[in-house]
């Protein structure tokens, strides 16, 4: 999957799409399982990074998504966006 996830990020960079609403629905994705195994770790990663971005959607979905997490989870979801956002 994270070939994929590349694709997609590399792809959005380039082209018209806003950024911030791929991150958002790739977050989506991982948080109910479309298309792909659910994966909140990765959906907190994904819609971290949309927040960051600016779509206001995802700072809503994220902090929901947060209350369910544990501590563990929520720290490697904020590595994994930290990680993406220093290579990105």
């Amino acid at each position: 999957m994270a070939r994929f996830d590349m694709q997609v990020a590399s792809n959005t960079a380039m082209g018209g799409e806003n950024q911030a609403d791929v991150f958002c629905e790739m977050g989506l994705a991982y948080a109910t399982g479309r298309g792909r195994p659910v994966d909140l770790v990765a959906a907190h990663k994904w819609l971290n990074i949309a927040a960051i971005k600016g779509c206001d959607r995802a700072v809503d979905l994220r902090a929901d998504l947060s209350m369910t997490m544990s501590k563990s989870d929520l720290a490697a979801a904020l590595r994994a966006a930290r990680e993406w956002m220093t290579v990105h």
